[in-house]
């Protein structure tokens, strides 16, 4: 699944859906069903609640598992309370990983001259730069570059650019050793109720606004709104 989809929640929740359905349909994958006379235990869904993105989805023949996090930055740490707590002890942390920096621009001078020339193309030098003004008040609220730093990569390049990000924005830069135990334990079928929210066939995911995150509810006909959050 391509990553943009998070920026669009209710698309992102319509493609993953897509994919569910396909399964359940047996679309995916009949060749190999039909010779090997096996089937699927669960659909792993490799996301957190992502702005609710994963909200309202179901499948109707397996169960789905995902993992109990609000954002991906949980299963690159390795656990919910790990990044509550870094999340409780850093004012405005904006997390960088190697897949981040690898799949989409990240706040740093060179977004920042991207976005400028694109302005500049549509609007003419000084209107480019009143717009870059009104885009960069949000990082205000950020102080923090934090790179996750999983000691199975050598990440020497990407630690440096984060750096150099953090030196442009005039935010702190710190580094934490991620850990893929959650991860792991999530492809290797150890799912205890702690970390993951297993939905059985029929039912499907809702915030538990709690420190669970997510949990299990009864299917609705309708779609989700995302102005239920409100």
């Amino acid at each position: 699944m391509r990553q943009g989809f998070h920026d669009e929640p209710n698309l992102l929740r319509e493609r993953v859906q897509h994919e569910i359905d396909k399964i359940d349909r047996g679309d995916d994958w009949y060749t190999y069903k039909s010779c090997m006379n096996e089937d699927f235990d669960a659909i792993l869904l490799g996301y957190a609640l992502c702005s609710n993105g994963i909200i309202g989805l179901s499948s109707k023949k397996y169960k789905i598992v995902v993992p109990k996090a609000h954002d991906c930055i949980t299963l690159l740490l390795g656990s919910k309370e790990r990044y509550k707590e870094y999340f409780d002890s850093h004012k405005g942390v904006y997390w960088y990983s190697a897949g981040w920096l690898e799949n989409t621009p990240m706040p740093g001078k060179e977004r920042y001259d991207f976005i400028r020339n694109q302005y500049i193309e549509k609007y003419g030098e000084e209107n480019a730069d009143y717009l870059m003004e009104m885009e960069q008040n949000w990082f205000n609220e950020y102080q923090w570059c934090t790179f996750i730093d999983w000691p199975e990569f050598n990440n020497t390049g990407h630690k440096e650019y984060t750096k150099q990000c953090a030196e442009f924005l005039k935010w702190n830069y710190d580094e934490v050793t991620g850990d893929k135990s959650l991860l792991v334990d999530f492809l290797n079928g150890n799912w205890d109720e702690s970390r993951f929210l297993i939905v059985p066939p029929g039912k499907t995911i809702q915030p538990s606004y709690d420190e669970q995150i997510i949990t299990v509810a009864e299917c609705v006909k309708q779609p989700f709104n995302l102005s239920m959050r409100k």
